[in-house]
């Protein structure tokens, strides 16, 4: 994209003018939420003056046009992943609670003493923790597929952790630490070979690149509204249908049964099934709206963009001996983990703020990759289409003045 076209995307994004601290805000967390620009901020206000009722019970006009768009969305997010039927999606909190519903169902139906779950060393702990406790709870074993030197995923691993003991593959498309997209589909081939079923994290790829679940072969698919410029307390699981009929619901209440008795009950059809309750309506429409608005950019322009950004990002801090950045230096994402030589993290972060740089410091919910990292922390800068190399040249500045600050060099 040229800069009269970044210019422009920028525009919708009033937050990106402000000053922090008296600075020019270059905002820096991608990772942790993605910003909301108006055209969506517009037609959510408009949902809420005009359009707001519940879904799925009223035959009235204003209950009638809240589900018709609430299913729209549906349909949307199936088509923006390729999934072959709306009905594979299910609308959650958020990616953990998509995980937790698959840990929690398929994983409680089907994990059984001695069958081994293998996940990968980077997981965030979204994707760790629910495998870990189900393992605990039925004496299932736990397997890490670990890194190469270069920091990225060791595939010679992968053919080593899984057997024919292990049913199922847990992993994220992209690291939300080290900067790279996992070999997705030669690890869904070789789980497959064993008919072991396949979970993948998607919430730092779905806004980034196209996603087609069906060419992944992917079983389930898992992501978050928010990191995609939707609002937060939405999120998304994909999974194969033949795979969620089998699965019993998450949680039960409203809307999801066929028919209750007081002793009794049978369940709802797909995807009503999975939705007890009244969902988080607004925030489904405007994953909607988001996925409008990623379509009218072009996630193969906001692909290649970012790409560009992330090579020059690169091409500038490897030029700074004192910091140490994780993960591969070729083909990297617009993650990046790096750490400055005897200053901690978060002074790190908070040094950048005062200079207007928002970026995020800590564990990043991945503990056993910092412990494999020989670190605590990292700091984290991460990029997005509405970024632009000015963001980049004041991130580089101001790592050079904290450098200098704290350790009094030049």
């Amino acid at each position: 994209m040229d800069k009269e076209a970044i210019t422009k995307i920028r525009n919708d994004f009033p937050i990106l003018k402000q000053k922090i601290n008296g600075n020019r805000l270059a905002y820096l967390d991608n990772a942790a939420t993605m910003q909301m620009p108006v055209p969506i901020l517009h037609k959510i206000n408009s949902f809420y003056q005009t359009s707001y009722a519940n879904v799925h019970r009223s035959v009235d006009t204003l209950g009638f046009n809240a589900t018709k768009q609430y299913e729209e969305a549906r349909g949307k997010v199936a088509s923006f992943i390729n999934a072959a039927d709306a009905n594979e999606i299910i609308f959650t909190s958020g990616c953990t609670d998509s995980l937790n519903l698959v840990a929690a169902t398929y994983g409680e139906q089907n994990i059984h003493e001695q069958d081994e779950i293998v996940l990968t060393i980077m997981e965030h702990h979204s994707n760790l923790l629910p495998w870990q406790q189900l393992a605990k709870r039925k004496g299932a074993i736990l397997k890490y597929i670990d890194l190469t030197e270069s920091q990225t995923l060791d595939l010679d691993d992968v053919k080593k952790k899984i057997t024919a003991k292990t049913k199922i593959v847990a992993i994220a498309h992209a690291s939300n630490i080290l900067g790279m997209m996992n070999p997705i589909e030669e690890v869904i081939k070789i789980a497959h070979q064993v008919e072991a079923v396949v979970v993948v994290d998607g919430a730092q790829a779905v806004s980034h690149f196209p996603i087609d679940v069906q060419k992944l072969d992917a079983d389930f698919y898992a992501f978050s509204g928010h990191k995609m410029l939707a609002p937060t307390g939405i999120g998304v699981l994909y999974g194969k249908k033949n795979l969620l009929n089998q699965m019993p619901p998450y949680r039960f209440g409203g809307e999801m049964i066929g028919n209750a008795t007081k002793y009794n009950a049978t369940w709802a059809d797909l995807p009503q099934k999975f939705e007890a309750g009244t969902p988080n309506i607004i925030g489904a429409i405007g994953l909607g709206y988001a996925i409008d608005y990623l379509h009218e950019i072009g996630m193969n322009r906001i692909q290649t963009y970012e790409n560009e950004l992330s090579k020059y990002l690169m091409q500038k801090i490897e030029k700074l001996d004192f910091v140490a950045i994780y993960g591969p230096k070729e083909n990297h994402t617009g993650v990046f983990s790096f750490n400055l030589k005897n200053i901690h993290p978060h002074d790190v972060a908070t040094a950048l703020d005062m200079q207007g740089i928002e970026v995020r410091a800590g564990h990043h919910c991945a503990q056993p990759l910092m412990r494999r990292l020989g670190v605590e922390s990292t700091v984290r800068a991460s990029l997005s289409f509405y970024n632009n190399k000015e963001d980049i040249d004041q991130l580089i500045a101001g790592i050079s003045e904290t450098e200098e600050f704290f350790n009094g060099t030049k």
